[in-house]
């Protein structure tokens, strides 16, 4: 990943709750015909090992885990994409000054690598799908859990799936948020991003973050 000093993030607490926040990452991997890539949920240990451990599955059908067990030292990729936005040139104090100003978009990304071990124990998956849905069922007012279903339906699921671990050998991560722009620029990328994001929207929040501008 192309990666400017000025938008390079190591703190490894911001890389980990990023992925935390944005579960779905894109495992990537080499075939016999090309790249192969397929979004999964992961949950990560962050305290196993030096750099901590990604846990998955994915459905048995999916060719990827067998191109994955029969090459084990294969380096695999996954890419947790966070906040993005579009910028406008529009919301640059420059435009209004010089007019040389063009488009971009902003974005907060990790990147994980490492090897990939396939897991094939119902226990291990049971627990996998369990961890994975509190992590998601948590903070609701009637939280799902994998034991409101029928134990023979869930026995059946488990017997679909299989089971990924990755060690993390490198983590990075690029917060492109607007840092290299002039502070007026910085201050009506926020104001335009935060009159017209969604909810759920931290990227205003990260520019400012970023920029210095928690005080505005």
């Amino acid at each position: 990943m192309y990666q400017p000093p000025l938008f390079r993030e190591t703190r490894p607490e911001v890389l980990h709750a990023l992925i935390r926040n944005h579960r779905l990452g894109l495992l990537i991997c080499n075939g016999s015909e090309g790249p192969v890539a397929n979004p999964l949920p992961f949950l990560l240990d962050a305290d196993v090992g030096p750099n901590g451990r990604l846990r998955a599955h994915l459905a048995r059908a999916n060719p990827q885990w067998r191109l994955l067990a029969e090459t084990p030292d294969m380096p695999v990729l996954v890419v947790f994409q966070g906040a993005d936005s579009y910028v406008t040139p529009s919301w640059y104090e420059t435009k209004r000054e010089t007019g040389k100003v063009v488009p971009t978009w902003n974005y907060a990304t990790v990147q994980v690598r490492g090897k990939a071990r396939v897991i094939d124990d119902k226990d291990w998956l049971a627990g996998q799908i369990a961890e994975l849905t509190a992590s998601q069922e948590t903070g609701r007012t009637e939280p799902w859990q994998v034991t409101d279903a029928p134990d023979t339906y869930i026995a059946a699921q488990i017997k679909g799936i299989i089971g990924l671990e990755i060690d993390i050998a490198s983590i990075d991560g690029k917060w492109k948020v607007s840092q290299n722009r002039p502070v007026g620029d910085r201050v009506g990328v926020a104001e335009g991003i935060e009159a017209e994001q969604q909810p759920g929207d931290d990227m205003a929040q990260l520019v400012r973050q970023y920029g210095g501008l928690a005080g505005e």
